[in-house]
């Protein structure tokens, strides 16, 4: 989707640089923007050193397909000026746009689809103390950039209050993560791959402008490629100390990290003797080689150098350079088609490490582990690896933290440099490292065992109770596929209608099925309702759930109901989600309990008119020592399993 203009970028323009004076530190100037649309800031190592400020972008591009504004000559990459271009960040998931065979991860939750904006102009503190004015000027633009400067020149305002509270384990946890790493290390020994790297989720409540939190966090953590956007209610703040990519002309350079030790010299020494650390790190080392390779002139692709040891962000890390040459035909959507994700927080073979990470982890990834940056016709394109990133949504924040996985790793270990990594950035917003979640055992089969994860891209379903022609609860049904609708194709429809329409003229009690296509299109069916035959509750591990969505791909589903049962979902830590086509209610006593209403498991409609109902986490355990269990669905109500699991 496009706004104001289809791609500015393509228009003649002139280089314009103003000095603006002494402004003073960047956190103020930056500031001054947090009531304009889109604000963004980069500090730290961005083409060189300093900050780059922006505002008030001339067009947005979201989804995989705008990489495409990537494309094209990649531009001259001077160093001495950036001018503007397209800034933001690739979501994760997009690699399975470059890499199809790998199947889809988990469910989203509050990740960000990929988002560039093009931006004519932006304020530039050098690396030598100086700000400027910075504009790509086209003759349309020329008025408006001059009224834009004097509204800029001398602004500044007081960074406002900004930080974390709140904070908590996403489930599964610490549990569900050791489960995932010992499940890792069991493929490795199988000879699935060499190495994956996997992460563990931290949950909190952000307060501030995304500006404000990267100040606070960037005055104590100094990372070199901090950034901070603001796009309507989502924020991202990153504190990434990784370089990804940087083009300059046809070089190329990519900077991956891969070993983790607290600071200090003996540290040091212990981490640049670790032959664990050493092997994980050489291999990545080697994997950006062949990435680089497939878009660099044969024989320009070095390391020019290896397992440094640098301190950042409150740990030291193994950082090695590798260097290429850009082939006179590649483009920088060329380079990063051939490199994204990025190798240090995929694993090797990549297309392996893809896979197992979404079998594995129990959450989408989005902005984490994809990359953040520019593109500018002046400076090239630089991009981070988005570690030490939150991604906020309407006040809901989200810490991804993780690390590479090889032969030897140790759950324990490695829940130790979960919880090393995520400790400095969080006490940076005012927070720390959560207590362990009290840790549950999932002695169940693998979901995945049976079939991938259901693909978005099949579309999304409803399904409705009419009873003589009216279909019930018609508005709360509608709202939440178009809210679906929404969230995942980011398409805006009006459904009620038609459901409305559909159920009408139908007699007795029926079910309606709605399908929803990517693009917004919907069919109905209708068929009289039949009795379910309720078989007992068969449980299968699946990490995060199916989400909060209900996908029109249910051929997982199917696959572990044509094995018998009802399948009853479990998240890694053994904590009960819902069942296939149901949402779960235990009675113990007078009381009705059903799990929490997150965004693991479908929002449903019928618990939400439930009187009384408790909302808690339960396990397999604790629901085979219930009173009584329960399903709930639209169409059958409560109903009745005919055994326990």
């Amino acid at each position: 989707m496009l706004r104001r203009v289809e791609r500015p970028d393509l228009a003649p323009w002139r280089l314009v640089r103003e000095p603006l004076g002494n402004l003073g530190a960047w956190p103020g100037v930056a500031s001054a923007l947090r009531g304009e649309q889109r604000p963004l800031a980069l500090v730290g190592r961005w083409a060189g050193g300093g900050a780059i400020l922006a505002s008030e972008p001339l067009a947005v591009v979201r989804g995989p397909g705008a990489l495409a504004v990537l494309g094209g000559a990649p531009g001259e990459g001077r160093g001495d000026a950036v001018g503007g271009g397209w800034f933001g960040w690739i979501a994760y998931e997009d690699g399975r746009a470059l890499e199809p065979t790998v199947p889809p991860g988990p469910p989203a939750g509050l990740s960000a689809p990929t988002e560039l904006a093009y931006y004519d102009h932006l304020l530039r503190l050098a690396p030598d103390g100086r700000w400027w004015f910075e504009a790509l000027v086209t003759d349309a633009r020329a008025d408006a950039l001059r009224a834009r400067l004097a509204a800029v020149r001398g602004r500044t305002a007081a960074p406002g209050t900004a930080g974390l509270r709140d904070v908590r384990w996403r489930p599964p946890g610490p549990a569900g993560h050791a489960a995932a790493v010992a499940a890792c290390v069991s493929r490795i020994a199988a000879g699935d791959l060499s190495q994956a790297n996997l992460a563990a989720t931290i949950e909190a409540r952000a307060d501030g402008h995304a500006l404000d939190l990267l100040a606070r966090g960037a005055a104590t953590l100094a990372p070199d490629h901090g950034a901070a956007f603001a796009s309507g209610e989502r924020m991202v703040v990153s504190f990434s100390p990784e370089l990804y990519l940087r083009r300059t002309g046809a070089a190329v350079a990519s900077e991956p990290i891969k070993g983790t030790a607290a600071p200090g010299a003996a540290a040091r020494a212990e981490l640049l003797a670790s032959a664990k650390d050493t092997a994980e790190h050489v291999m990545i080392v080697d994997l950006v080689r062949n990435d680089l390779g497939r878009v660099s002139e044969i024989g320009s692709v070095r390391v020019a150098a290896l397992r440094e040891p640098r301190e950042q962000v409150g740990v030291q890390h193994l950082v090695s350079r590798i260097e290429g040459r850009l082939r006179p035909e590649a483009s920088d959507a060329d380079l990063i088609a051939a490199t994204f994700p990025p190798g240090s927080v995929t694993g090797a073979p990549k297309v392996q490490a893809l896979t197992l990470i979404g079998e594995l982890e129990a959450v989408g990834r989005g902005v984490f582990c994809g990359a953040i940056g520019y593109r500018s016709p002046i400076a090239g394109l630089e991009l981070s690896v988005p570690i030490r990133t939150l991604e906020v949504r309407g006040g809901a924040a989200r810490l991804q933290v993780g690390g590479g996985i090889v032969s030897d790793s140790e759950p324990a270990s490695e829940q130790v440099e979960v919880e090393r990594k995520a400790r400095p950035v969080l006490r940076a917003l005012g927070a720390d490292v959560p207590g362990p979640r009290p840790a549950r055992a999932a002695a169940a089969p693998r979901a995945l065992a049976h079939g991938r994860r259901p693909d978005p891209a099949a579309g999304l379903i409803e399904t409705l109770r009419t009873e003589d022609g009216a279909a019930v609860a018609v508005d709360a049904h509608a709202a939440r596929l178009a809210a679906s609708a929404r969230d995942v194709y980011g398409v805006e429809v009006d459904l009620a209608p038609a459901l409305a329409a559909a159920a009408r003229g139908t007699a007795g009690i029926g079910r309606l099925r709605a399908d929803l296509t990517a693009d917004g299109r919907l069919t109905t069916t209708w068929a009289p309702a039949t009795p379910r035959a309720i078989e007992p509750l068969a449980p299968y591990v699946l990490p995060g759930g199916l989400g909060q969505h209900k996908w029109r791909d249910r051929a997982l589903l199917d696959a572990m109901g044509r094995l018998g049962g009802t399948p009853l979902l479990l998240d890694a830590d053994g904590e009960v989600l819902e069942a296939a086509w149901a949402a779960v209610v235990l009675v113990e006593g007078e009381r009705r309990i059903a799990p929490p209403d997150d965004d693991r498991r479908l929002p449903s409609l019928t618990l939400r008119a439930l009187p009384g109902l408790v909302r808690e986490p339960f396990d397999l355990a604790r629901l085979r020592a219930a009173d009584d269990v329960l399903l709930a669905a639209s169409v059958s109500g409560l109903v009745r399993p005919s055994a326990p699991a």
